[in-house]
């Protein structure tokens, strides 16, 4: 079955997350993180930050959000059952920190078919409360057997 493209330059509604210290927490101790700006509020205002400071793959969390509506777009139309995650790559901007309002807006930069197979490209940019980017996001999923 031929990938579709009609869906590339498609860009969806923002998706707002509220950056929240315990978020924060459990994200780093998931992790193994262990520096007191990302656990330790106090620690945080010392180093010069408002609150406890999310760590820089935290993007996935606020940003992954975006996502999920252009994965399960018909127009997009991923076959799941062939689908590998291929890679992501990002650009940070100021750090994002508890309280902070992270709005998230993904769009489809490209759809291609080369070698048999089908490549995603979505693209997110997240920008926070005062209207910094904080985060620009190149999510590629490949989908195997095109044909």
């Amino acid at each position: 079955m031929a990938i579709k493209t009609d869906a590339v330059g498609k860009t969806y509604p923002p998706v707002t997350y509220a950056i929240g210290r315990e978020k924060i927490s459990e994200y780093a101790a998931a992790v193994g993180e262990t520096n007191p700006i990302y656990l330790d509020v106090e620690a945080a205002r010392a180093a010069g930050y408002a609150d406890v400071v999310a760590p820089p793959m935290f993007a996935v969390v606020y940003a992954g959000r975006a996502i999920g509506p252009i994965l399960f777009d018909p127009e997009v139309a991923i076959n799941f059952a062939m689908v590998v995650h291929g890679s992501q790559e990002f650009k940070w901007g100021p750090l994002v920190v508890a309280g902070d309002e992270i709005a998230t807006t993904g769009s489809v930069k490209e759809i291609a078919e080369r070698g048999g197979m089908g490549f995603y490209v979505l693209e997110t940019s997240s920008v926070n409360q005062r209207g910094e980017t904080v985060c620009m996001g190149l999510w590629t999923d490949i989908v195997r057997g095109v044909e």
